[in-house]
């Protein structure tokens, strides 16, 4: 067993206190006391700062709180210096008597002065010399001030260093829970901004493949008129071109005949034997004026069905010569690829008047629309089986296009100059046939950008 004075040694070793002294008992309480109210302070610290998710404003008044309940203070301020933590909010707390402050034009005025002296970090001082009714303890981060504590504690509170040292934890902590509440905060309004931003993208996405929908319906309802007004201009020129020349020629060869019928009458009986028997031609000629009259009602009153592809309008243009002696076939080979709209109605136009020159000059029965779809061109051929001669019609093309024939001829050099137009070439030949072949060849591009 140590002596006596070993053993009081030991005990104040290990509790901190002087056994020789007769006010051992009372010191070892006081001393379990803070050592109560240390733990406790570290509990309401710590329950203080897990509320970071709550916002820098609870955290603050939780700091607050848990430091006025420490120190028994009814006055307990937190501040952050000028400069420091510039999105911390709020910049300072008051707790008086139960009540939080954070309006200057409210605080007390020895609350003012504390205020201004933390805002100005004079942290050198943590408790006024003279027996200041106030202690303070700084708030650090990252070694640098960023505020302070300021406490006033109650009457009889007699503060200790270790009361000192839980409040500069607290002071520190709070300053480490304010940043991490404001940048969890400041990611929470982030992440929310993102997913407005997100939703927006999203709404302005469908907004766009609505408008997108809506002009390619536009685009499409465009192409279609095109491609009406083509057929119908090709319908009129027909019309036209009916009007003005066959059914004029038409006329005057009823005309002509009548007037032989009269002069043969006079002529003796055999001529006028010869005169009977071209009285049918009258006949003939007036049904002819007829049809040619339908035709051209026909061409101006076309039917409202909606265009559609190159060999499906052209398929409807072979129609327009019904009413001629003319048998229209048209055939398509290879898969067909859409061409821009001006391009088809080229095309179109080029087609119509080389039936109609069929038509007017050929004396055919029958006639071949051909349209080849190959990867690089496509080979349009119009074959008749009339009388025409290519030799003939190539140098009347060549010559059309050096002068100007008063018109004749002139629809071989309006196809070539179309062909020209398309960056084709157009090409006259003998058909199989047995009448004149025009052929008609367009490059295409490997991928067409026309909408569908």
């Amino acid at each position: 067993m140590p002596a006596n004075g070993d053993f009081g040694d030991d005990l104040g070793v290990l509790t901190g206190l002087r056994s020789g002294k007769r006010s051992f008992y009372p010191e070892y309480l006081r001393s379990a006391e803070r050592l109560e109210c240390a733990v406790q302070a570290l509990d309401r610290i710590s329950g203080a700062l897990v509320r970071t998710v709550e916002g820098p404003r609870t955290l603050v008044e939780a700091v607050v709180r848990a430091a006025a309940e420490h120190l028994q203070a009814d006055r307990l301020l937190l501040a952050i210096a000028d400069g420091a933590l510039r999105a911390a909010r709020p910049r300072f707390l008051l707790l008086h008597r139960g009540e939080l402050i954070d309006d200057e034009a409210d605080l007390p005025p020895e609350a003012r002065e504390q205020l201004d002296a933390v805002r100005t970090r004079p942290w050198e001082v943590e408790t006024e010399p003279g027996g200041a009714d106030w202690v303070r303890a700084p708030m650090t981060l990252d070694g640098e001030p960023v505020g302070g504590i300021v406490g006033w504690p109650g009457s009889g509170v007699q503060v200790a260093d270790t009361d000192l040292a839980i409040l500069r934890v607290l002071a520190n902590q709070a300053a480490v829970a304010v940043h991490n509440s404001f940048l969890f905060h400041a990611a929470a309004q982030l992440r929310g901004r993102t997913e407005q931003l997100s939703e927006a993208a999203a709404k302005h996405a469908r907004d766009l493949a609505a408008r997108n929908a809506e002009l390619q319906e536009t685009q499409r309802r465009l192409v279609e008129a095109m491609q009406r007004q083509a057929l119908d201009d090709e319908r009129h020129r027909i019309a036209r071109e009916l009007h003005d020349t066959v059914t004029q020629y038409v006329l005057s060869a009823g005309m002509t005949v009548e007037v032989c019928r009269a002069e043969l009458a006079e002529m003796g009986p055999e001529a006028a034997q010869v005169a009977e028997k071209l009285a049918p031609a009258k006949g003939l000629t007036q049904q002819a004026v007829e049809r040619l009259r339908a035709a051209i009602y026909a061409l101006h009153h076309g039917d409202e069905e909606p265009p559609g592809s190159l060999p499906v309008l052209l398929k409807q243009l072979s129609t327009a010569h019904l009413s001629s002696e003319l048998q229209v076939e048209v055939r398509v080979a290879g898969s067909p690829a859409p061409l821009p709209p001006e391009d088809e109605s080229s095309i179109l136009r080029l087609t119509g008047e080389a039936l109609f020159n069929i038509v007017s000059h050929a004396e055919a029965t029958r006639a071949v629309v051909q349209l080849v779809y190959q990867p690089e061109q496509l080979r349009l051929t119009v074959s008749d089986d009339g009388n025409g001669d290519p030799a003939q019609l190539r140098r009347s093309l060549k010559l059309a296009s050096a002068t100007d024939l008063a018109g004749r001829h002139r629809g071989l050099a309006n196809m070539s100059a179309r062909a020209a137009e398309l960056g084709g070439t157009l090409n006259i030949r003998r058909s199989r046939l047995g009448g004149v072949t025009l052929q008609l060849r367009v490059p295409l591009s490997p991928s067409p950008e026309v909408a569908s």
